[in-house]
């Protein structure tokens, strides 16, 4: 079992409170130095409170910005809706990239991240719009009451042209990947992109305790990693997702392996997880 995974196993113990909290206590000396000798760039949040993805927050959204031009067709006047906003990692490159007539808007279940954005984005790109959803989640946010599955969007029908869901999907089961799908299908406009990260598998598929994230627990048409909290780390059938996709009105534009699966041959992977792009 890799060292990562071990280290997910006991991260996951951890309220979703104690997760932020234990972040910003190792990270808290990092930050104090960065803000005293001005290393620190204002559109990067400190590193004790960012709650998503790995690696150097600036290049990690830089490289997703290049995806969503080069593999999405994604263009500066688009209306883009980025579901799962969390800290801004991909909004604060769009800030370079959508012209005054695109415009953003995100949410999120966390409202660290949402309010840090309102201070430090849409204050100087009024065309960025954050919202905080109450949503519950494993993961993310226990204190919520409501839950995905009947979330409605608080956008109208066919509003944005393309549509993001980085390391979304990916903490969802599958009632609430359903109700997001139908939600996507009402408020992309016609001919629009879905530009969404998953870990999915063929059938069979034997878990392999190497990776970083392991899935040995089977329900159906997704596996989880942890029984605890389900909502850590999700994989879905390829097959299932090509389904629903259909039944939404979508067709799988194209589809970019991921290197988080060891068994595949690494030289036909491309970021972490899958990359799966979507027309309307």
């Amino acid at each position: 079992m890799s060292n990562l995974l071990i280290f997910r196993f006991i991260y996951y113990k951890l309220s979703p409170k104690g997760r932020l909290l234990a972040r910003r206590i190792l990270y808290f000396p990092i930050d104090v130095l960065e803000k005293i000798a001005g290393k620190r760039d204002p559109m990067c949040p400190p590193r004790g409170l960012i709650y998503t993805g790995s690696g150097d927050f600036k290049k990690q959204g830089e490289k997703f910005l290049n995806y969503f031009i080069e593999w999405g067709d994604l263009q500066p006047h688009h209306h883009v809706l980025d579901i799962g906003s969390g800290i801004g990692r991909m909004a604060v490159p769009l800030t370079k990239y959508l012209n005054k007539t695109g415009s953003y808007k995100g949410f999120d279940v966390v409202d660290t991240g949402v309010k840090w954005c309102q201070r430090n984005i849409s204050k100087k790109y009024p065309n960025f719009q954050f919202t905080y959803v109450p949503l519950k989640n494993d993961l993310y946010n226990l204190s919520a009451h409501s839950n995905s599955a009947s979330f409605i969007f608080p956008y109208p029908n066919q509003s944005f042209d393309f549509i993001i869901l980085t390391s979304v999907f990916t903490h969802m089961i599958k009632d609430d990947v359903e109700q997001y799908f139908k939600e996507i299908n009402r408020v992309l406009k016609k001919g629009g992109t879905c530009f969404a990260t998953f870990f999915t598998y063929q059938i069979p598929y034997i878990p392999q305790v190497s990776d970083s994230v392991y899935f040995p627990y089977d329900y159906n048409e997704y596996r989880i990693m942890d029984q605890n909290v389900k909502e850590a780390n999700v994989a879905y059938q390829l097959d299932y997702i090509k389904n629903l996709a259909v039944k939404n009105e979508f067709r799988l534009h194209k589809i970019y392996l991921g290197k988080w699966d060891s068994s595949r041959n690494q030289k036909d992977t491309y970021d972490f997880q899958d990359i799966l792009i979507f027309k309307k």
